[in-house]
């Protein structure tokens, strides 16, 4: 029992959750080196490569994962949704989560809540403890609360995430230098949240290694010149984990997640390009083409990541599908889907999943007809007008997320980490926690 704990007096099961955006477990399971507390986690307690979510976006997959429930109760499909009746988009911020967070669980039954990091949470809830928002808040200063946390965060290194721009540059050395600078100062605030000791749960997400893995995969990969640096970063994120693992109170359970797996990328896919060469897509203007500009006959159009919608009359302002030939014009799509060969003769879509399969809840209005997993290579874009071609080779970007071989660590005796998925992780931390919810209340299940 930690110090706070025998003060107050409070025997509260106590939890805290580390978060990786994009490790993959194969990553871990291969270098047992360069992961020594992820390795001994699992073998203290279960560790083991778990399923994502559909798709598996991490706009999407947070959600889920804090959750318990599929996107279809979370409101959050992707990076890009589409307005309810309208061709608009919008890019999901916290409020569009209609899903009760397990943080909101927790508070709920009268329990301390610190929660750092965590994509799509911006603005940062007045509800909790302490908080700082995740990916796409625009800066610390707007994302933090309470005021001197806020203070802490603004006067110190910390930053919210890795910039991009530098992954692009053939010199990945500055690139490499952010992103360390970033893991470092945020395992500095963990630790010192972590060392306050006045929280039930405590969440925090590591953000960076998404970006590390999207620029640098290909040389891990081809044993190119930055395969050192990566594995130098991740026996970097292992050894802060480890850190905040000494540091943690003898009553506290350590769990440790990941949202989605890796693996190399090959082709830049634009999917509405195939749509329109495949006779699904038209556009008004001949020379442009947006959402917003396709045409009266088109019947069908794509959004990020590999989300494909029919253009149904009722439904979409200028639908064409009729409600009476809506299934049928879903199984044409669907055969053209998966007969879809790349350059390499290589099918595109590993698997087509209706919507109804994966998305059930009060937000499937704007839910895909129908999802593509890709194979392992092909990286799945919109790609609206104007593209050249449905297959790029050309961009900077060397590794994509896959469905398969995201990870989970659970530092209790009793877990067993199979046939496991995102779903599974927010039951998980409750019942860690001894709270109770309704058997209907989650898609998943506790692995406790």
């Amino acid at each position: 029992m930690g110090l706070f704990d025998r003060l107050r007096g409070n025997d509260t099961p106590r939890v805290a959750f580390i978060g990786i955006d994009g490790l993959p477990h194969s990553l871990v399971a291969d270098n047992p080196d360069t992961f020594p507390t992820l390795s001994a986690i699992a073998e203290e307690g279960d560790g083991g490569p778990i399923d994502s979510a559909v798709p598996p976006e991490s706009s999407a997959c947070w959600p889920v994962l804090t959750s318990g429930v599929n996107p279809g109760e979370t409101g959050v499909y992707g990076f890009q949704d589409r307005e309810v009746g309208s061709y608009d988009t919008y890019v999901p911020m916290g409020r569009d989560v209609q899903a009760t967070r397990v943080w909101d669980r927790a508070t709920e039954a009268g329990l301390n809540a610190t929660v750092l990091n965590v994509p799509v949470t911006f603005p940062p809830q007045r509800t909790v403890q302490r908080m700082v928002s995740g990916y796409l808040s625009p800066d610390v200063d707007k994302a933090a609360h309470p005021e001197e946390f806020r203070k802490y965060l603004t006067e110190s290194d910390y930053r919210l995430s890795v910039n991009a721009k530098l992954g692009h540059r053939d010199d990945k050395t500055k690139f490499i230098e952010q992103a360390r600078q970033t893991l470092d100062a945020r395992a500095a605030a963990f630790s010192r949240c972590v060392e306050m000791d006045d929280w039930d749960l405590f969440v925090g997400v590591f953000s960076a290694p998404d970006r590390i893995n999207h620029f640098l995969w290909g040389d891990y990969e081809t044993e190119g010149p930055y395969r050192e640096a990566m594995l130098d970063f991740y026996a970097a994120l292992d050894e802060h984990i480890g850190e905040i693992r000494r540091a943690l109170p003898n009553d506290v359970r350590l769990v440790v997640g990941s949202t989605h797996g890796f693996t190399r990328l090959q082709y830049d896919v634009y999917c509405n390009e195939w749509l329109e060469e495949s006779g699904w897509l038209s556009y008004e203007d001949d020379d442009h083409g947006s959402l917003a500009d396709i045409a009266d006959d088109a019947r069908a159009y794509s959004l990020v990541p590999g989300r494909f919608y029919l253009n149904v009359e009722g439904r979409e302002p200028n639908g064409v599908v009729a409600e009476s030939e809506y299934e049928s014009t879903r199984q044409s799509l669907r055969a053209d889907l998966e007969a879809w060969e790349g350059p390499d003769g290589n099918p595109v879509a590993k698997r087509v999943v209706e919507r109804e399969t994966v998305f059930r809840g009060d937000h499937e209005a704007i839910a895909p007809d129908l999802v593509v997993i890709p194979n392992e290579g092909f990286d799945l874009k919109a790609g609206f007008r104007p593209h050249d071609s449905v297959f790029d080779t050309t961009g900077p970007r060397t590794g994509m997320h896959t469905f398969e071989d995201a990870a989970l660590f659970i530092d209790h005796p009793d877990a067993k980490v199979e046939d496991a998925d995102l779903l599974d992780i927010a039951p998980t931390l409750l019942r860690l926690l001894d709270i109770d919810y309704g058997r209907t209340d989650l898609d998943g299940a506790s692995l406790i």
